[in-house]
């Protein structure tokens, strides 16, 4: 590649980052706060990483038809399988930031691959089985973005800190879950665990969008599974490396969580929102101490 070919080509990349920290901004301003207090140099990967999410997070609510989903995630497969210079990912600006980042900062391409399986869930309307279920798509789908964002920041603390970015990926996920409650119920998605469910006898009434007493102990319970991963991450995060920085979205949970706790709160018609100036103020104090 020529010297005007290469500056060119830095020139797209630099405006394919652009457009991703524009979307992450946009479709996810807890997480594009959080990269402000990461390394300058980080942050047009972490931008990458949290557009990527976002856009396979949304494939469901942008297709009418299970079957057009899985066609928007095929292309990513083959995206992935693809040599780097594909055409078809260069023209993507989130797919190329995204490939840029993951040959930079040596992220595993079978962990992406892992995360687009697991989101093949979202397109159907199939119950999720268990708790564990569960858990291990939150796992893959929140957990790995984390852990891929702690290893582009530091890489040798990303590793001291697996135990803590594991925990947190899993609490971050069922808060997230939960706080979607509304919008996967009118898109027709059932991830509140059928196992759960049944424990409580409150199937029928969470197929009805009843807030009944059997509804809210289910739901107590799946609080307190993401509460429990929550603290035990806390007490998992080991020294003070630059790495702390990934788990900074994970310490807006218990905002979220207390929000979902208080009097009058619907799970099927409130959305949980913390105070934008209460969410600020914990990602600044979470910077400052333990990172979570």
């Amino acid at each position: 590649m020529d010297e005007a070919a290469t500056t060119e080509r830095e020139t797209e990349l630099a405006e394919h980052y652009r457009h991703c920290e524009a979307a992450l901004r946009e479709q996810d301003l807890d997480l594009w706060l959080a990269c402000l207090f990461a390394p300058a140099q980080a942050r047009p990967h972490l931008h990458a990483i949290g557009a990527f999410a976002a856009e396979i997070s949304s494939v469901r609510a942008r297709v009418s038809q299970p079957i057009l989903g899985e066609m928007r995630l095929r292309w990513w497969y083959d995206a992935l399988e693809a040599a780097d210079d594909n055409e078809g990912a260069r023209a993507h600006p989130i797919a190329d930031a995204l490939f840029d980042t993951l040959n930079r900062c040596t992220i595993p391409r079978e962990e992406v691959s892992e995360l687009l399986e697991a989101h093949s869930f979202d397109l159907y309307d199939d119950p999720m089985e268990s708790l564990e279920a569960l858990e291990t798509y939150c796992d893959r789908v929140f957990g790995a973005p984390l852990r891929w964002r702690a290893r582009i920041i530091d890489a040798a603390d990303a590793a001291r800190q697996e135990e803590a970015l594991r925990l947190a990926g899993r609490a971050y996920g069922l808060t997230a879950i939960l706080r979607a409650l509304p919008r996967h119920l009118a898109q027709g998605q059932r991830f509140a665990p059928a196992d759960l469910l049944a424990r409580h006898r409150a199937a029928e009434d969470f197929a009805e969008a009843k807030a009944t007493p059997a509804v809210a102990a289910a739901l107590a319970e799946l609080r307190g599974a993401a509460r429990d991963a929550f603290e035990r991450a806390r007490k998992s995060v080991r020294g003070d490396g630059a790495a702390r920085a990934a788990l900074l979205p994970a310490a807006l949970i218990p905002l979220y969580l207390g929000e979902m706790e208080r009097k009058g709160f619907d799970p099927f018609r409130s959305i949980a929102e913390p105070a934008q100036w209460r969410r600020q103020w914990r990602l600044w104090r979470a910077a400052r101490g333990r990172g979570i």
